[in-house]
């Protein structure tokens, strides 16, 4: 039989649904080259790793020296370490005697404060005594230029004769500004109401018509909690010991307390670290001379520049002679802290960073290298400060001495012992 007239049956067609591509969202292609450079930026520079690493937070008791601590560029530093500080800011006699308890270190200003704590451990510890700074007298160039006419403050030169950012007091003349009276040696020093007052001495005269009728003072932090203001403590208790140190001598320490005390507690009130109100607008109405370190001072300098392109002329220094340089000792109360202490020892770009803040880096043991900061100073179109003429330092007291002093001056509360 024939299928010729059977209809045709086709097979049936399986229908196939087209697919269609999912588009990249148009953000995340933008975003691409960015994460790649990113990650490039990190890999190069060895910090590709860093979110997966562990790091070490440290509780750290800092006076004045924190501000290296507070530097973006030393914390990045650091974290190329492992290593985060915590940082409680108190004054460096204040961090000697209250409860060290939960610390990893602590940075005091100075050797008398480092003493004092290092004389509590009942372990052996690591410390490092990274830079120096000298301690100085800021003030305004009216003021300094009224202590020149006044004749106890010299210009120290400026390259190319231009103003000067630096001045050389002498102290033992100066301190006789601050009595409050009549000087028979020195009529410059003003006479009757106006002895020893801004405008006795001249102020109005130099400034140009303005007037300060108060007293000629040097403002300072406490005494009982601040490194700073023991130390210029111990400038006037060394000027009036006829530049000897207290206590090799025949001399009363209470003797020679109650008659530097006047030179001190006339400011009034203590007031807080001294470098923030210098260097903030109101900082001559605040105080006309205030004692601060070398390396604040500097910082300010080359961070002023950095943003004015100039100096800033109209703030300046008196350095005091005789004068006192100041050792921040970095001291370790724990496992924790001892790796901090190495680190600092060891690497050379947080020294070179120092040297950028102002301060003067020790270097193979040396008591303090001023050349590369000078050399880094002159770099950056600022003056660098040049060595007074008379070298005469200031050896602070032994410590029963000077904690002698300093208490009958600012009738200190006592020492706060930890509890086992």
């Amino acid at each position: 039989m024939s299928d010729a007239g059977a209809p045709t049956i086709e097979e049936p067609r399986l229908a196939t649904r087209r697919v269609r591509r999912r588009r990249v969202p148009r953000h995340v292609v933008v975003a691409l080259p960015l994460a790649l450079a990113g990650l490039i930026s990190l890999s190069v520079s060895g910090n590709l790793l860093r979110p997966f690493e562990h790091i070490t937070t440290l509780e750290a008791k800092m006076a004045s020296k924190s501000d290296f601590f507070r530097d973006p560029e030393v914390q990045r530093l650091l974290l190329r370490h492992g290593i985060r500080v915590d940082i409680h800011r108190l004054g460096s006699r204040g961090i000697a005697t209250q409860s060290l308890k939960g610390m990893d270190v602590v940075f005091p200003s100075g050797q008398p404060a480092a003493k004092l704590i290092l004389d509590r451990q009942d372990r052996s510890v690591r410390s490092a005594r990274p830079f120096v700074s000298p301690l100085v007298l800021s003030t305004f160039r009216d003021y300094a230029e009224t202590l020149v006419k006044a004749g106890v403050a010299t210009r120290q030169q400026a390259p190319g004769g231009g103003e000067t950012l630096y001045y050389d007091l002498r102290m033992a003349e100066f301190t006789r500004l601050l009595d409050g009276v009549d000087d028979p040696k020195n009529p410059r020093d003003g006479s009757g109401p106006q002895a020893d007052t801004w405008n006795g001495i001249g102020f109005d005269k130099v400034s140009g018509g303005e007037r300060n009728s108060g007293r000629v003072l040097v403002r300072t932090s406490n005494v009982c909690e601040s490194n700073s203001a023991g130390t210029y403590l111990s400038i006037l208790a060394f000027v009036a010991n006829a530049n000897r140190t207290p206590g090799t001598q025949d001399t009363s320490g209470d003797e020679l307390a109650a008659r530097v005390k006047p030179l001190i507690n006339l400011q009034g009130m203590w007031a807080d670290e001294q470098a923030e109100s210098y260097f903030s607008d109101l900082g001559e109405s605040i105080a006309p001379i205030s004692v601060i370190y070398e390396h604040q001072y500097l910082a300010h300098q080359i961070a002023y520049h950095d943003k004015h392109g100039r100096q800033d002329t109209d703030r300046v220094l008196l350095y005091p002679t005789p004068y006192a340089l100041t050792e921040p000792q970095l001291v370790s109360l724990t496992d924790r802290g001892d790796r901090l202490v190495s680190v600092i020892e060891e690497d050379a770009e947080l020294r070179q960073r120092a040297i950028e803040l102002g301060f003067r880096v020790r270097f193979s043991g040396e008591d303090g290298t001023s050349e590369q900061l000078n050399a880094f100073l002159r770099d950056h179109g600022i003056q660098a400060p040049a060595p007074n003429p008379d070298q005469t330092k200031v050896y602070e007291p032994d410590l029963s001495v000077l904690e002698k002093i300093i208490d009958y001056v600012g009738n200190c509360p006592p020492t706060v012992r930890d509890t086992s």
